[in-house]
């Protein structure tokens, strides 16, 4: 089977070496050779430590897609549209399977890409945009396909869990941790995509899909990052028995399908509190199946490829689906569930000056908006300086939560703006 490759970066030589290396092992499981016979990427000079020689080198990729003697185009440019959706369009257009680790452009165009490939007669595979090396996708639509889920959940970008359980581990802020992994090269030059929650936003719109057999929505999910974390949290959280991730949650409700990206509370119970480092973890609930866990190395070189060329062996034993799970025809239109109807218990860390009727402005802040609060913690005294007052809530909704944080926001002995992390609970 013949390959054309878009994109020679560190997944794109990966995705060769791995073809190369385990040739023969490939030939055996797929009954047939998989061959590169075309790439394209900016520096045709560049030692990338893989043998091109025997490749069609293309300068424009979008024109290797249509024109190359090949298969199967595999799209490793990334970013949601531009070039990469040029070759991802002219691919199928040209009657071409597509392998792509591509989350952003899925999360953006999924739905008309999947139609594309549905019309074209081809696949559009993408098992390495989600998750890395944790074959989710494959377990989604095939494994657990006897399943209705209710919700898939999980840590999907590894730079925020290793920003996390460094600053939980060493007590240090987030500033300087985030430097630490750029040095690393566990975050980019411009960190935005993942510290922000978007990056796992992409991925999640795509399980989402996935799971409940809608249209993707990345345009619905509510997302928040991790900026505004700080190591007195991490103190906090230790003290109420919890561990604060970055999780993408997805689950069905009575009124419509909720999405949503932010930093959790998650109880020290929970499995997924102790998935730690660079390391990702996507939790499904089946009715059949009930809970199931999958963990594993969310990025980098050797996890992306493997993914990669598992979609490409997938293709030449010609096990294709859906992209999505079900025809293009079956995708239900999104019914998104706006966050502010969430109903759960919320974690808030105030900056207050010490002094009498601090308490009693917050009670009746509470009060006006109907928020029960569970326990409250003040570590020492300070008379007419500044401390840290930390509040937990009983069940209530996140609307009247953002209610109290404004009215709390009013009085003039509240410093800094009040910090909210949700309490989550999977049980």
């Amino acid at each position: 089977m013949t390959i054309a490759v878009a994109g020679l970066g560190t997944v794109g030589a990966g995705v060769i070496r791995v073809l190369d290396t385990h040739a023969d092992l490939l030939t055996r499981r797929c009954g047939r050779e998989l061959k590169v016979v075309a790439v394209s990427a900016r520096d045709q000079t560049k030692d990338r430590g893989i043998v091109l020689e025997t490749c069609e080198w293309y300068d424009d990729a979008a024109e290797m897609a249509r024109k190359a003697d090949a298969e199967v185009v595999i799209e490793l440019i990334g970013g949601s549209g531009g070039i990469a959706k040029s070759v991802v369009d002219g691919a199928l257009d040209a009657g071409r399977h597509v392998v792509t680790a591509n989350k952003a452009l899925l999360a953006h165009h999924g739905t008309e890409l999947a139609r594309a490939a549905e019309r074209a007669g081809v696949a559009l595979a993408y098992e390495a945009a989600v998750a890395g090396g944790i074959p989710i996708i494959k377990a989604l639509r095939e494994g657990l396909a006897a399943n209705s889920f209710d919700r898939v959940y999980g840590i999907l970008n590894g730079t925020c869990n290793y920003i996390l359980s460094a600053m939980r581990e060493t007590g240090r802020g987030f500033d300087e941790v985030l430097a630490e992994a750029q040095e690393l090269g566990y975050a980019e030059a411009d960190p935005a995509f993942d510290i922000d929650g978007v990056d796992t936003a992409h991925k999640l719109a795509i399980l989402a899909s996935l799971a409940f057999g809608t249209e993707v929505d990345f345009d619905s999910i509510y997302t928040e990052g991790i900026r505004h974390v700080s190591p007195l949290d991490f103190e906090f959280a230790e003290e109420l028995g919890y561990r604060i991730k970055l999780l993408g949650i997805a689950r069905r409700t009575p009124s419509g399908i909720e999405q949503r990206v932010h930093p959790c509370m998650v109880p020290l119970a929970d499995p997924i509190a102790h998935i730690e480092d660079v390391f990702n973890a996507v939790v499904v609930d089946g009715d059949a199946v009930e809970t199931t866990m999958y963990e594993g190395r969310g990025a980098g070189e050797g996890p992306t490829a493997s993914a990669v060329v598992a979609d490409v062996v997938d293709i030449a034993r010609g096990r294709t689906a859906p992209a999505f799970g079900v025809p293009c025809g079956e995708l239900t239109a999104p019914s998104p569930a706006p966050i502010t109807q969430r109903t759960g218990r919320y974690y808030l860390r105030l900056t207050v000056v010490d002094r009498p009727g601090v308490f009693a402005e917050i009670a009746s802040a509470l009060k006006e908006n109907n928020v029960s609060m569970e326990a409250i913690i003040q570590r020492g005294r300070a008379p007419g300086e500044a401390v840290e007052v930390v509040l937990t809530t009983h069940e209530t909704r996140d609307d009247s939560v953002a209610a109290t944080i404004d009215a709390i926001a009013e009085s003039d002995a509240v410093l800094e703006p009040t910090r909210l992390i949700r309490i989550v609970s999977f049980g």
